[in-house]
């Protein structure tokens, strides 16, 4: 994080508030000149300096220190989904990346297709939606018949496994956090 960036936040938020530099300083405790200085990004603000510019504007500290996000990388168009097989199942990847905390994709298995030869487990929790069924789901020791619509939680570390035993293809939106695949 560098000097510039929380500078040209502070000075948006003061910006946005409608108070000027002098006032901001004022309230803040600092001379005009030092929050000057931290707005053109060539003074370095303390911890104590940033909480009480952060009182006055009525924001929390962390957001003088968080990055922009471009939303356009938040976006995915269903035609520019990133396509994966893995052990010959096909999943679209619904988030646009595996870097956070939670990961969606959907995962098409053909007829006669199952999601592994045996049930396994990973560390993430998941939730299963059906887009387009019936797909057979083994849950630790229960089996069950999920219909277009159904839509099941699978704990951590849970021993689970997909089977399509119909004549069409089937598709399941999940989710799983933190993403394992």
């Amino acid at each position: 994080m560098n000097q510039t960036f929380i500078g040209l936040k502070i000075e948006q938020y003061r910006k946005n508030a409608e108070l000027s530099l002098r006032e901001l300083a004022k309230r803040a405790n600092i001379t005009p000149s030092m929050l000057s200085q931290i707005e053109k990004g060539t003074a370095n603000p303390s911890i104590q300096t940033l909480k009480s510019l952060a009182k006055v504007l009525d924001v929390p500290v962390f957001t003088f220190l968080m990055e922009e996000i471009d939303t356009k990388e938040l976006v995915v168009r269903s035609n520019k989904r990133k396509q994966m097989v893995i052990d010959g199942l096909a999943y679209e990847l619904i988030s646009p990346d595996f870097t956070s905390q939670l990961a969606t994709a959907i995962m098409h298995l053909q007829p006669g297709m199952s999601s592994s030869e045996t049930p396994l487990s990973h560390k993430g929790e998941e939730v299963a939606y059906v887009l387009n069924g019936p797909i057979h789901l083994t849950l630790l020791d229960d089996e069950y018949m999920l219909e277009t619509g159904d839509s099941v939680k699978i704990p951590t570390h849970a021993m689970h496994m997909w089977r399509n035993l119909s004549d069409k293809p089937v598709s399941i939106l999940f989710s799983v956090t933190p993403p394992s695949f």
